[in-house]
């Protein structure tokens, strides 16, 4: 590490926030302020709510380490405030944040870029379900816009059930799409400072990757080494790191997606504030890669500079 702790001066570990994400947003937060403070980094965990300026103004920080999940924390909100505020953060910016939170977004940018991602059609409480079906197929996969850890998706096998599967993902309060479903394999590429890490594997008896996969199974799989040849294995952290781009992310984040029976690659959503808990996939890719988790966490720290020039 190149950076000494010192010259980071006083960190604030922002978790918890107010989204349907807070409480995996705390197990995260909790175990990167336990790996700073192990690498001597003057830090405090700070638990985010709409108070959060005048926690950061009393608490004289020089810089935060953003560990909130989902809404406020990834949708470039807290990244205006530090901004305003003045204090380096780690992570993308404003836009970078709020384009890849917006999974509708993220696929126009992708669209637009020529990148391949899979069709989908925008749903409405007047929309006809039955069209979307004729155009998209069955199954689907129907996704609130804004919410992350697979949180109100659902997957449609018959087109009596897709009024249903709207109207859970409209709980939610964002744009809801449904999404064609990719039947394949499935990936997450971690990306760290421009580079991917190795990529891993995800088989889970469940009906996709959703909550209950990522957080409380332990029949959930994650192969790394992927199984994919080397040729095959650089193609997909290139196409990554171009959707990443794409989307405006910076620093550090993540990239998911599925390659179907023929071998076609497609983008799923990006992440710009994986989860860093025991079942998280960065920390399993860093290691892969032959770094500790604690190193790991100082090289996002070291993100945070990125913004402290600009």
């Amino acid at each position: 590490m190149s950076t000494l702790t010192s010259e980071f001066g006083k960190v604030a570990v922002l978790m918890g926030g107010w989204s349907a994400e807070r409480e995996i947003s705390l197990k995260s937060g909790q175990a990167v302020y336990k790996a700073l403070r192990e690498s001597g980094v003057c830090v405090d965990a700070v638990d985010v709510g709409r108070d959060v300026m005048q926690l950061l103004q009393q608490g004289q920080y020089d810089r935060a380490f953003n560990m909130l999940h989902g809404r406020g924390g990834e949708d470039g909100v807290i990244q205006g405030v530090l901004e305003l505020m003045g204090i380096p953060y780690t992570g993308s910016g404003v836009m970078g944040s709020a384009l890849s939170m917006d999974k509708l977004m993220t696929k126009r940018l992708w669209l637009g870029s020529g990148l391949p991602t899979p069709r989908h059609l925008v749903l409405k409480q007047a929309t006809n379900f039955e069209s979307v079906v004729a155009e998209l197929g069955l199954p689907l996969i129907v996704k609130p816009a804004s919410e992350g850890s697979s949180i109100g998706m659902s997957k449609v096998e018959a087109v009596k059930d897709l009024k249903t599967a709207y109207e859970e993902a409209a709980r939610f309060d964002c744009p809801v799409f449904a999404e064609q479903w990719i039947t394949g394999e499935e990936y997450t590429i971690a990306l760290l400072e421009g580079e991917a890490l190795p990529v891993i594997r995800l088989e889970t008896p469940k009906a996709f990757y959703n909550y209950e996969a990522k957080y409380q199974s332990t029949d959930t799989q994650y192969l790394c080494p992927c199984g994919l040849e080397a040729e095959q294995e650089s193609t997909l952290k290139e196409l990554a790191l171009e959707a990443f781009e794409a989307s405006g992310a910076t620093g550090w984040g993540r990239v998911d997606l599925m390659v179907d029976a023929k071998d076609r690659p497609w983008l799923i959503e990006v992440n710009t504030v994986p989860g860093m808990t025991d079942h998280s996939l960065v920390p399993m890719a860093a290691r892969a890669a032959g770094m500790s988790f604690e190193a790991l966490v100082m090289k996002i720290l070291a993100t945070s500079l990125v913004h402290e020039r600009s």
